[in-house]
């Protein structure tokens, strides 16, 4: 029930390429090419994927760090 109340709201930050920990922008955080793949790491620790292509971000999996 709780994830179903979070969900969305990190959907939306994701969407306005800000982090779901702490809300800062993606754009700030340290970008780093690791298998063929952009992972930008926020100031927080959270790690993300950033897609080039459609210029959006997601939480990176466990296997992909």
């Amino acid at each position: 029930m709780f994830k179903n109340l979070i969900a969305p709201i990190q959907a939306w930050l994701l969407s306005q390429k800000r982090c779901v920990g702490c809300g800062t922008e993606l754009s700030k955080g340290v970008k780093k090419e690791v298998r063929g793949q952009m992972t930008v790491t926020c100031k927080c620790g959270r790690i993300f994927i950033h897609d080039q292509v459609k210029d959006s971000y997601r939480r990176a999996l466990f296997d992909e760090v």
